[in-house]
């Protein structure tokens, strides 16, 4: 199974640093939990095996921001060079690699603020105790309960 480094590095391997795009800490955060929270929609299985918690900032993974968000702060997360030899095709299946693709289509074009304040909007985080986990049997009925209202009982897709 992968963990949620593996799908870090995924999105931070979609960051066209050439062109001068980046990303934060905070985005970071973000992308990871939609990729957990649509791949339980999905497939009713977690993408990873590590926990959200219900943070001020919206939904947050400790070791995570421990990597990323403590030292660099709100700066922008510089590639490093196992990011350019990372091959995602050895990492996730292809059903994992849908479900990132899917997510980084819907998500990735959006800043940080704007997906913290979408998650700050939706039940998983809304309804959690303050530094709390957010259950994954939470995530998985919320967002099937979207996918069912935007597609009905087919098997649906963003």
């Amino acid at each position: 199974m992968a963990t949620i480094f593996d799908v870090a590095n995924y999105f931070r391997w979609r960051v066209d640093y050439d062109a001068g795009d980046n990303i934060t800490a905070l985005k970071l955060q973000k992308l990871c939990y939609y990729a957990q929270a649509w791949h339980l929609a999905f497939t009713g299985e977690p993408l990873f095996e590590e926990e959200f918690e219900a943070w001020d900032h919206g939904p947050l993974n400790y070791a995570l921001w421990k990597l990323y968000q403590k030292p660099q702060g709100w700066s922008s997360i510089e590639p490093d060079d196992d990011l350019w030899t990372f091959e995602p095709a050895e990492v996730f299946t292809s059903d994992e690699l849908e479900t990132l693709n899917e997510v980084w289509e819907t998500y990735g074009t959006y800043g940080a603020k704007y997906l913290e304040h979408l998650t700050h909007q939706e039940d998983p985080w809304r309804l959690a105790e303050k530094n709390a986990i957010i259950e994954k049997s939470v995530m998985r009925a919320y967002y099937h309960a979207q996918l069912e209202r935007e597609h009905g009982a087919q098997n649906p897709s963003f």
